[in-house]
């Protein structure tokens, strides 16, 4: 994951928010556990909310207890306890920490060498879910591929990163996964991709690297790219944001689910607002049938 998964904070509760930082802890906790502490580097509060929704939906409750870590020495801090969900889920994030690197690399980024780090972390990740790591060299291998390709259409260039996560849901929740928890993390998916190509837009212009915003836009300047595109972009989005609303709705939770309602339904649509931008822009006609866009118009 890239970091792009936030709750709406002035609409989170204060008790989700206690919630949401214990299961970033645990699952640094967990990290170090099950991939080594190197591994714990990558950790980003996407896996916490990952954390809280597949707990919820595998009806499984997390015990939170107060403890010290390296960084917190003084003041003990709220950490959800390790199980078996926290620590596949460590699993994958050190794998995908991995993936993304190894494709920076490939990109000519720098940080691309900062993948020795997990080597070792992977290697665990490959002894305790061998499966969960084949889904996500394929699928990476496909991004490839397709990326390697030029592709420059928005929906096909989504599609390896968004059955990863649906594939990934279905080794995760087991006997709980459906068709709308697959679908659900397809969406998610495909979400953290575009935000991402979105995100990088002026950077990858400037290196050279592939985009498929730039590959169907073909406009070096990001904001006037995005605003002569802005329909598209707000269709794009919305129907992302109308298809997780509606599977969310079909899916039973166990436990109380404020928190990860909050990350979908506000927290998503506000920060794929503020990384498009577009304040120049000319005001569009309202759309009736758009009310809730991704601009939030």
């Amino acid at each position: 994951m890239f970091g792009y998964v936030q709750p709406d904070s002035p609409y989170l509760f204060k008790k989700d928010e206690v919630l949401y930082k214990a299961l970033y802890c645990g699952i640094c906790k967990s990290i170090g556990k099950g991939c080594g502490q190197l591994a714990r580097t990558a950790l980003t509060y996407d896996m916490a909310f990952i954390s809280a929704l597949v707990h919820n939906i595998r009806h499984e409750d997390v015990t939170i207890k107060k403890e010290r870590c390296a960084l917190h020495i003084i003041k003990r801090r709220a950490v959800a306890q390790t199980d078996d969900t926290a620590v596949l889920l460590g699993c994958i994030n050190t794998v995908l920490a991995y993936y993304k690197l190894l494709d920076d690399k490939a990109d000519g980024d720098g940080k691309g060498c900062l993948r020795h780090l997990y080597k070792k972390g992977l290697k665990n990740a490959v002894k305790k879910h061998p499966e969960a790591v084949k889904i996500i060299r394929e699928q990476m291998q496909k991004q490839s591929e397709l990326e390697k390709s030029g592709c420059a259409v928005i929906d096909m260039a989504c599609e390896p990163t968004a059955e990863m996560m649906q594939r990934l849901s279905v080794y995760i929740l087991g006997e709980y996964s459906t068709p709308h928890t697959e679908r659900l993390f397809y969406c998610l998916g495909k979400w953290v991709y575009l935000a991402d190509a979105v995100d990088d837009y002026e950077k990858d212009v400037k290196k050279g690297s592939y985009n498929v915003l730039y590959k169907a836009f073909g406009n070096n300047d990001r904001e006037q790219a995005f605003c002569e595109n802005r329909e598209e972009l707000n269709f794009v989005f919305d129907s992302l944001f109308a298809d997780m609303r509606l599977n969310l709705s079909n899916i039973r939770f166990a436990f109380n689910h404020d928190l990860t309602d909050n990350v979908i339904l506000r927290g998503i649509p506000v920060r794929t607002r503020r990384l498009i931008g577009c304040q120049n822009c000319k005001p569009q006609k309202k759309n009736k049938y758009r009310a809730n866009s991704a601009y939030g118009e």
